[in-house]
């Protein structure tokens, strides 16, 4: 998928370039501990897209659809979640919703198939959303049944992801020491970001009738090297990966508006940046965590970036194994890398974290001053997924 500056759908006559508009999210809190446990996920992601909706001068049945993007679609988070949320968000019923799962990327994907729609002159305007609670639906469900000839013919596909990041630390020789200063970073990037007020505008306040929840809670100012060489590793007696090195099980929900330039101009918005293009990629299931390699270099030789020419990397932090072999393998400057903090320190609530960081990339391209921007992530099944900005 590529834009072409310029170029006019046969079907509209219209300017085809997709945009995002603007972005929110949740606080992203702790799973079943932190402030966001109780609440239901149709909840917070519909209180998430309402509030962008209503900061947003866009009528509310101008939306051509609401995707949503979530990696375990059952239960609270089921019975097709993206059309329920229409309803629990104020749109009226005319405004279609579905529900993508593509495990992590789930949100990503939901922007690429906006920006598709737009490119193809099938629509105009979109809502974009992922959420997850992972407090209320566990990880891999509540029917987990792997295929019985799978699991013996090519049991990695049902590899646990703390696995994986082990494998890759090991191949690529990741010393436990070098994740833990990566995830100590993470925090203090995150910790600077707060305290700067980086995170304001972007953060949507969740309530109900007794709470309001306004601020992120996985974030972990008091983190230190010595604090975490104490902790025990988490998948493997003899590994290096620990739960400070790992993204925590995470609550939360995030959204953006992507329309085209043309509906953009026509309804006086101001874009945040430009979708260039976006892949996907496949890998070994076994070191899923590097999955972003293979994704962020498909991407820029499909549009002819070099990647130093790339101002912001939004690169999701599943575990610190996996983003320091990405950020090695692709030669990417750390300074450009999440710039904020990413999901060690912020949260990892799955189906929420592509529209997340894609967001984060788009907003990080105007505060500085930068043109071009990726955000990329690791997809368990053995997966990458990248999305290309570029400042208008």
């Amino acid at each position: 998928m590529g834009i072409v500056n310029g170029y006019v759908s046969p079907l509209t006559g219209k300017a085809m370039g997709a945009v995002i508009v603007d972005w929110a999210r949740s606080p992203f809190h702790r799973a079943h501990k932190g402030d966001l446990h109780s609440f239901r996920p149709d909840d917070i992601a519909s209180q998430v897209i309402s509030g962008l909706a209503n900061r947003n001068d866009i009528e509310a049945s101008n939306y051509d659809d609401l995707i949503l993007g979530c990696a375990y679609p059952e239960a609270e988070q089921g019975y097709n979640l993206g059309r329920l949320v229409t309803a629990l968000s104020g749109f009226p019923n005319t405004v279609p919703g579905m529900t993508i799962n593509r495990l992590c990327g789930s949100s990503m994907h939901a922007i690429l198939s906006a920006a598709s729609s737009i490119e193809s002159g099938w629509g105009d305007c979109y809502m974009c959303a992922g959420v997850e609670s992972m407090s209320r639906v566990k990880r891999r469900g509540f029917n987990w049944s792997p295929n019985p000839t799978l699991n013996v013919d090519w049991p990695q596909a049902y590899v646990e992801m703390g696995e994986t990041a082990e494998n890759v630390a090991e191949k690529w020789a990741i010393t436990r020491e070098e994740q833990e200063k990566f995830a100590l970073s993470s925090h203090m990037k995150s910790v600077s970001a707060l305290e700067q007020g980086n995170f304001v505008d972007e953060l949507i306040e969740i309530h109900s009738n007794s709470q309001i929840i306004k601020s992120d809670g996985c974030i972990r100012p008091e983190t230190t090297m010595e604090t975490m060489s104490g902790l025990r590793p988490v998948f493997s007696d003899s590994g290096t990966v620990t739960a400070a090195t790992s993204s925590p099980l995470t609550d939360g929900a995030a959204a953006l508006i992507v329309c085209s330039e043309d509906f953009a101009s026509s309804n006086n918005l101001s874009p945040l940046a430009r979708i260039v293009s976006g892949v996907v990629t496949g890998c070994k299931p076994e070191l899923m965590g590097i999955g972003p390699v293979s994704a962020t270099r498909k991407l820029v030789d499909n549009i002819g970036w070099d990647l130093d020419s790339v101002d912001v990397v939004e690169l999701n932090e599943a575990f610190s194994s996996q983003s320091l072999a990405v950020i090695s393998e692709l030669n990417l400057d750390p300074g450009r890398v999440n710039i904020d903090g990413g999901a060690i320190s912020v949260g990892h609530p799955l189906g929420a974290s592509g529209a997340r960081i894609t967001g984060k990339a788009a907003s990080l391209l105007n505060r500085t001053d930068g043109t071009r921007a990726i955000a990329t992530m690791c997809i368990g099944g053995g997966m990458g997924m990248a999305i290309a900005l570029e400042k208008i």
